[in-house]
Order: C-alpha cells, then structure tokens, then sequence
C-alpha cells in the first residue's frame, strides 16, 4: 500500500508541518496584509503545501497522463457523462431534502422567496462545481489510479473511500490576532483534528460519506474515468447547498436525529439511503467495470 501512504503522508504530513511553521508563516502574512485571520493564514499556508507534497507524491508514483488524472475520455464523452451525472447526482439527493421537509426535520427561513432560492441554485452550482472538481480529480482520479494499479479495486475504492470521508471531519477553528503565539498552529492543529478523538457525534455522517466514497469508486471503475463521479458529486453538493441556504434544522422534531450534527444534513437517513442506492445499483449490475474503451 505505498500509494496509499504516499497520499495520507501527503494529507497529513502536510498538515503537521504547517501547524510546525504557522508561526513564521502569520508573522510574514500579517506583516504584509494585517487583516488575514490567522486560520486563513495557516489554512492557505497548508494549501500550498498539500499542492507541493502532492507533486512530490505524484512525481514518485509515476503519474503523468491524462488517465491517470481521471480525464482520459474523449471531450464529448467527459461532458455526456458528467451531464448525465449532474442529472442523476440532482434527482437522487433531492428525494432527503423532501424527505427532511415532508418529517418537519427542515423548516424554510424566514423570508424565504424567489430571489432567496435563485441566489441559492447558484451559489450551490458553483459550490458544487468547485468541490467536485478538486475532490474528484484528487480521490478518484489521482488516488484511485495509483492505489488501484498497485493493490487492485477493492484497496482502492476503500482507501479512497475513507480519507475522502475523514478529510471532511477537519473541524474549523479560530484563533484571535492578539492571542496568536509561537504555538498557536499546534493548538489550531489540535482543535481541527478534535472529531477524531471523540468520534461519535459525527459518525453518522462519517459513515453516509464513506458510502458515498465507496459508490464513486465504483463508478469510476464502471466508467473509466471521473466524468460521471464529477457530476454526480456536484449534483449532491448543490442539493445539499441550496438546502442549507433556505431551511434551518427544527431541533423539536422527532425525527430531527436523522439530521447530523456535522452540516445539518448529511446523517443517518443519509447514510439509509445512500447504502440503499448502493444496493440497488449493485443488484442491477450498473457497478460492474465497463469494457468500452476510454479512448
């Protein structure tokens, strides 16, 4: 599994070395643009060293063509298939917000229009489109190949699958400008790592992320490449975007625990459905590899 460690040495070393050089790093940002946060800093800071670390890593796994990034279709093919995906990624998640509305777990903001529910589709579009891109192209297309090339599917849809679902568990804190010391990236480092040493609040949502990994794996390998995986997952981000952005989670309901505490969103029905969707795709035999050529 050299693969595999050179991502999460990737991931994570990285991680640990902008937390180590987070100081030095604030005083130079601060110097030059007082106003940036310090997390801002730090968050950028490890950015740009994740970027790095990742040609380091692509570099000493041999991974150059366009395959290997998952963009090896022909162009009309890639759009056909990211649109149809974009399609299916909409009309699959869709079905929990109405569900989440029709149980009275989601309730629409005050003020809730037209204007408030267009700015909402565009927003989640683009949230979408952004997310699906970065997240796609680095699990599914980078990770996926080396891991799948060096140990086979099964090791490479559940390694992929279950750092794409801890990445989302880095929790976000804030540190005040005054109260920035020499150790204040180790303590940032500390607060974002914080759902690992207490699991269970967010493992419900951990879980319907793991799915949803382990059901892109899949179509990656049914497709060949990461178009459809890129549609699906901006259809699901722009779902759960627009949700966000004109309901609020009503606490009081009975079936509020459904909801997890992660994002207000994503949790055990989540999880319910994605499991079953994974199930049904199996049982048709729509997850079996595709013998088309990719070119």
């Amino acid at each position: 599994m050299r693969a595999a460690a050179g991502f999460l040495a990737a991931i994570f070393g990285t991680l640990l070395l902008a937390a180590l050089l987070a100081w030095p790093a604030w005083l130079l940002a601060h110097a030059l643009v007082p106003e940036w946060p310090f997390h801002r800093v730090v968050s950028r800071f490890w950015q740009l060293l994740l970027l790095l670390g990742i040609v380091f890593a692509l570099r000493g796994l041999g991974l150059r063509g366009r395959e290997d990034w998952g963009y090896g279709l022909p162009r009309g093919r890639f759009l056909r298939e990211a649109g149809a995906g974009l399609a299916l990624g909409i009309a699959t998640m869709l079905p929990m917000t109405l569900a989440m509305l029709a149980l009275d777990i989601l309730k629409f903001r005050t003020g809730f229009d037209a204007a408030m529910l267009m700015k909402a589709l565009l927003g989640g579009l683009l949230a979408g489109f952004g997310v699906a891109i970065v997240e796609e192209t680095f699990f599914r297309g980078l990770m996926y190949r080396a891991v799948s090339r060096e140990s086979g599917f099964a090791a490479a849809a559940w390694s992929t699958a279950l750092v794409y679902s801890a990445v989302h568990f880095l929790a976000r804190a804030k540190i005040p400008a005054d109260e920035v010391t020499w150790d204040s990236g180790l303590r940032l480092l500390g607060h974002a790592l914080a759902h690992f040493s207490d699991p269970l609040p967010v493992v419900d949502s951990f879980i319907a992320l793991l799915l949803v990994g382990l059901m892109l794996a899949f179509v990656r390998r049914r497709t060949g490449a990461i178009a459809a995986g890129i549609g699906l997952h901006m259809g699901w981000v722009a779902v759960i975007k627009v949700t966000m952005s004109v309901t609020r989670v009503n606490e009081d309901a009975t079936w509020s625990w459904l909801v997890g505490a992660f994002n207000a969103y994503t949790g055990w029905l989540v999880a319910g459905w994605a499991a079953l969707l994974l199930a049904f795709a199996w049982w048709r035999g729509w997850l079996v590899a595709d013998e088309r050529p990719t070119r």
